[in-house]
């Protein structure tokens, strides 16, 4: 069943510009030592948009190589279309996707009624092998769906939850008290986890979780336990990271934050830009006041 916590994982590069397999696989067996549900593949973190067709296929079977069966692989496989985003589902499916991560089409942002949404998320349902997870990304997108839209889009059996990126635990709450278990909310950061837990969510795919992957588990954990003070101290202590890896810094903070604690991050792929020095230094200050960066071995403890 979905819950947990799912890193949306970066793809590595190799100095050629080419996805770095063996980069990844050490990646993928590092995070795998910890006790995460699985991992998002293709996702924003993914660098998705900036791969070409086959470039998403091997990099799908590749991530399913290095993950245990018994661990979810969640393949994101929005396009611009509707018959694209059923034309990747499918493949991933095949190449052993457990789960689609379907973000709205917004290219024509100003043609997506409601009634548009539902049909394009209902057809894509249709033809899907795998359960769907509805992606609500509004920084992405310009689209935030609406508790009442989420609630229609959802009636469809397939589609089993929402990885939900705009933060607002009202509505989640109000989603969750709709559907209660049959539709599973993760939180799309984790700088609202504790708050999204409290209101109905299941777990989050949180790109902390890359780099700091025990304490995204803990703050579950102690939320589970009732220790809410506990999980309170540590959200707060990792609000800063994630920040930095997410919306101050994004991808490109992401793969350096990689690299400092002793993993593969790999160059970002143009038009991305790397980060400068200055930056950098700023980064890693950010790190080891989190404690996620030791700053002895420069590695993760």
């Amino acid at each position: 069943m979905l819950e947990g916590i799912y890193p949306p994982i970066p793809t590595p590069f190799g100095g050629n510009g080419e996805i770095d397999v063996e980069a990844l696989a050490e990646n993928l067996s590092w995070w795998m030592s910890y006790s995460l549900a699985g991992v998002v593949v293709l996702g924003s973190n993914g660098e998705a948009i900036l791969l070409e067709e086959g470039e998403k296929l091997r990099l799908i079977e590749a991530v399913r190589t290095g993950v245990p069966e018994d661990r979810a692989v969640i393949v994101g496989t929005g396009m611009p279309s509707t018959r694209a985003t059923i034309s990747l589902m499918r493949a991933a499916a095949e190449a052993g996707g457990d789960y689609a991560l379907v973000l709205s089409p917004h290219y024509y942002k100003g043609q997506m009624s409601d009634d548009v949404l539902i049909a394009h998320f209902h057809a894509v349902a249709d033809a899907s092998p795998i359960p769907i997870i509805l992606y609500n990304m509004p920084a992405c997108t310009g689209i935030d769906l609406s508790a009442e839209l989420i609630v229609r889009i959802a009636e469809h059996e397939n589609i089993v939850g929402m990885k939900d990126s705009g933060g607002n635990v009202v509505k989640l709450g109000k989603v969750h008290g709709e559907f209660g278990e049959r539709f599973r909310i993760l939180a799309g950061s984790a700088s609202f986890l504790l708050p999204a837990l409290t209101v109905g969510a299941i777990g989050g795919v949180l790109g902390l979780a890359n780099i700091a992957p025990e304490e995204c588990l803990e703050i579950g954990r102690l939320a589970a336990a009732g220790d809410i003070d506990g999980a309170s101290e540590l959200q707060i202590r990792m609000i800063e990271p994630n920040t930095a890896v997410t919306s101050r810094w994004g991808v490109p903070g992401l793969k350096a934050a990689m690299e400092m604690i002793g993993h593969h991050g790999g160059p970002v792929r143009p038009p991305l830009q790397p980060l400068g020095d200055e930056v950098r230094g700023t980064l890693r200050s950010i790190l080891i006041e989190a404690q996620i960066l030791d700053p002895e071995k420069e590695t993760m403890r």
